[in-house]
């Protein structure tokens, strides 16, 4: 059974931080894969994307490069609509039953999950890898059983890098060069993105 692990955002852009988490889940859980899954729209965030979902999936692609480990797939920008865990997940297993998953989520998303749509038959069915990040106070204890013990923490070395902060300097002209991968540099500049 092969052990895959699901990266989630809208990546608006990806970024340096984004590969080097799923990294760290990889190499810290024994995870074959991470596949990235670019959400069409986040349930618990405010704002809508930046770029359009064929940009960011796009980006996405671009940032990955050639790395085996590492796989893009469209899953929900296709469907379209709120992008639902419980919904995707359904779906993978429908079309790899031979998979075991993960989702790849920050210190901040895990005091969270508990309101995360259909929490309770996700648990049932994925696991969680939680990546501690810098600033973020964790309350496992304050979570339920059912979350708590379908969580396993992986160690991941202090990144302050978020796509909020890539966009803010892309738009004020400072540079973004090093916080995302250079193909992705080189995409958001020939496609004018992010710019004010």
């Amino acid at each position: 059974m092969s052990r895959i692990g699901i990266m989630g955002g809208t990546f608006d852009p990806v970024h340096i931080g984004h590969l080097i988490a799923a990294e760290a889940a990889r190499d810290g859980c024994g995870l074959d894969e991470v596949w990235f899954i670019p959400t069409y729209q986040p349930p618990l965030k405010d704002n809508q994307p930046g770029a359009s979902s064929e940009l960011r999936f796009q980006m996405v692609k671009e940032a990955l490069g050639g790395n085996p480990a590492f796989k893009a797939l469209d899953v929900e920008l296709r469907r379209g609509g709120m992008s639902y865990s419980i919904d995707t997940v359904l779906e993978l297993k429908r079309h790899y039953p031979d998979a075991a998953f993960s989702y790849i989520i920050g210190s901040d998303r895990i005091n969270d999950l508990p309101k995360w749509h259909r929490i309770e038959e996700l648990a049932e069915l994925i696991t969680f890898i939680g990546l501690e990040r810098e600033g973020t106070a964790l309350q496992l204890g304050e979570l339920p059983e059912y979350i708590r013990q379908r969580i396993t923490m992986a160690a991941m070395p202090p990144i302050g890098i978020s796509s909020t902060d890539i966009r803010s300097r892309a738009q004020s002209g400072r540079t973004i060069a090093y916080l995302v991968p250079d193909t992705v540099h080189q995409f958001i500049k020939r496609r004018g993105l992010y710019e004010s």
